[in-house]
């Protein structure tokens, strides 16, 4: 019935028999567990998620137990939760939707929930991997935004997309988009309308969007946080959204997941939902297999995926 388990849970529930575990990115994976694991005779662990930084690996990796993640299936599925809740922060759907549920709307006005139009802006991504590139196209073919991002590495195969797709534009007589790599993260929070993240989660990245950061955006912009919650200091966010009513931000994760910080819920320029990027059928149908067959393959006898790229 407990929707997050204790380590002192899962060790009971490890046992002293235990071939493999097929864990959830709610659960501390550290040199507790593994130890637990490991003198159950355990030879293999999956995360039932593509994130894993609730795995500390190199712990696995001392006692000799691979690590499985589930990735692949959950790149289109974030990348539209991601573009969902941008264009609800940006058209201010909740925000409407709990005015006409409370029977507050009497009739058309021309400043009714007016937001922000997306067409032709510029759409800034952070971290430019798979999940974010698929992003960045829906972006930019849907809304025909000029796209600004940030990567340590060039994704060549994604500006080499949105410049045919920008030749394609001009071929139709219609203005062209743009992409370019920059070489800052601030620079891509003052030159972008909507701002999304897509990093891993790590020392470089933990409140990668702090109080000074926020600062530099445009007091009309979107941000939006499909990665991991930590990413943002959710504090400050709070304290900015406060002060900057036009801003608008879309979040999926939150930095002390499942509790949100203090002031949040009640800022109407959020849009909040509980960690369903990844919930289309199609997604939760490819990863219930996959996180079963990384521990069943080791049992198996298969050998560990020892390749940089999936």
């Amino acid at each position: 019935p407990d929707i997050i388990l204790s380590n002192a849970t899962i060790k009971q529930l490890i046992g002293t028999k235990c071939d493999g575990v097929i864990g959830q990115l709610t659960e501390d994976w550290g040199a507790e567990l593994f130890e637990a694991l490991k003198q159950a005779g355990g030879k293999a662990y999956s995360n039932y998620a593509v994130g894993y930084n609730n795995v500390k690996v190199d712990e696995a990796t001392k006692r000799g137990i691979p690590v499985g993640n589930t990735p692949g299936v959950l790149t289109e599925t974030t990348a539209e939760l991601a573009a969902a809740l941008t264009l609800a922060a940006a058209r201010r759907v909740p925000e409407a939707d709990v005015f006409m549920r409370a029977g507050k709307y009497k009739g058309w006005l021309p400043n009714l929930f007016v937001g922000q139009l997306l067409q032709n802006k510029t759409v800034g991504i952070i971290g430019a991997g798979r999940i974010g590139a698929a992003y960045a196209r829906m972006m930019v073919e849907g809304h025909k935004m000029n796209l600004v991002y940030f990567d340590p590495y060039p994704n060549k195969q994604l500006e080499e997309y949105i410049r045919l797709y920008g030749e394609l534009l001009r071929h139709r007589g219609e203005p062209p988009v743009a992409c370019k790599r920059v070489e800052t993260v601030e620079e891509v929070l003052k030159e972008a309308d909507v701002v999304s993240l897509h990093c891993n989660l790590d020392a470089s990245t933990r409140h990668l969007i702090n109080s000074q950061r926020l600062a530099l955006m445009k007091p009309t912009a979107v941000l939006v946080n499909a990665a991991r919650g930590p990413c943002i200091d959710e504090a400050a966010l709070v304290a900015h959204l406060k002060a900057n009513p036009e801003f608008r931000c879309g979040l999926d994760v939150f930095e002390d997941e499942p509790a949100m910080k203090p002031g949040l819920a009640d800022c109407a320029n959020a849009v909040i939902v509980p960690h369903i990027a990844s919930a289309s059928l199609w997604t939760r149908s490819g990863m219930a297999p996959l996180a079963p067959a990384n521990v069943a393959g080791i049992l198996s006898g298969y050998p560990v995926w020892n390749k940089q790229d999936i």
